[in-house]
């Protein structure tokens, strides 16, 4: 098992990301891992979909456990799961979760700073406390990936106002122990780079239709690139496409 920590964390190459296209359970896992993956990541709105939740920790929390014991029990790979707010705000019960997390295998997790069911992020503070106990009860091995939501829901055009907050929280959850920075809803180069260089943690973003190529990403010092919810919403379109063409022999 340390191997796989090792070798997932090394994964993490500045400038040489390693792709994550999100699976959301056993099927879609090995369908992943014989794509040829170096890991397997999960996406929280996709396991929610497919057990007819919507996301924001509305799956519950036995139903996300179990879902990432039986993917790290198909895959030889390592596995990282999207955990979302870790199921609570207080510390203490995040660490329980998170500690629980890490005893179905899984190799690590993103961890977000907004306030799940609110409105919001955590204060710097708050948030940097609940990712000191997530590492105390997970080891020093277990990757967070401490998510910061600030550009997610907000307009690119406000992204660079956004700056200075998002490197001080990146630098603030690496100090508390976060192995890796998510910064997903920027894809603006300039910015991820600036980041890059202020110290943040190893970069992972969420690529854009509309936006940079990955090679664009990894010029700009991004170590990992995660697809989200893409994967699960191209599949289930193509199910619907193939249905509709069998349906209209009817």
């Amino acid at each position: 098992m340390t191997e796989m920590f090792r070798a997932f964390a090394a994964l993490h190459a500045p400038g040489d990301p390693v792709i994550l296209y999100n699976a959301w359970d056993v099927g879609s896992a090995r369908a992943v891992a014989n794509a040829g993956a170096k890991a397997i990541a999960t996406g929280s709105w996709s396991v929610a979909a497919a057990q007819g939740y919507g996301d924001g920790e509305i799956l519950p929390l036995e139903s996300a456990l179990a879902t990432a014991a039986r993917i790290v029990g198909a895959v030889p790979l390592p596995v990282t799961i999207d955990f979302e707010g870790g199921y609570a705000v207080d510390p203490a019960a995040v660490a329980t979760n998170l500690a629980r997390l890490a005893a179905t295998g899984a190799i690590g997790c993103n961890f977000e700073d907004r306030v799940v069911g609110g409105e919001g992020l955590h204060p710097i503070d708050a948030q940097t406390t609940r990712i000191a106990a997530a590492r105390e009860a997970t080891g020093e091995s277990f990757f967070i990936n401490a998510r910061i939501d600030l550009f997610l829901r907000s307009a690119r055009e406000t992204h660079e106002a956004l700056l200075d907050e998002a490197i001080t929280r990146a630098l603030a959850y690496g100090e508390a122990g976060a192995s890796g920075i998510f910064v997903p809803g920027l894809i603006d180069t300039r910015l991820i780079q600036a980041l890059h260089q202020r110290g943040a943690k190893p970069l992972n973003v969420i690529p854009a239709p509309d936006g940079p190529s990955v090679a664009e990403f990894a010029r700009a010092g991004v170590a990992r690139i995660s697809y989200g919810p893409r994967p699960y919403i191209q599949m289930m379109q193509a199910v619907e496409e193939a249905a509709q063409a069998a349906f209209a022999w009817q």
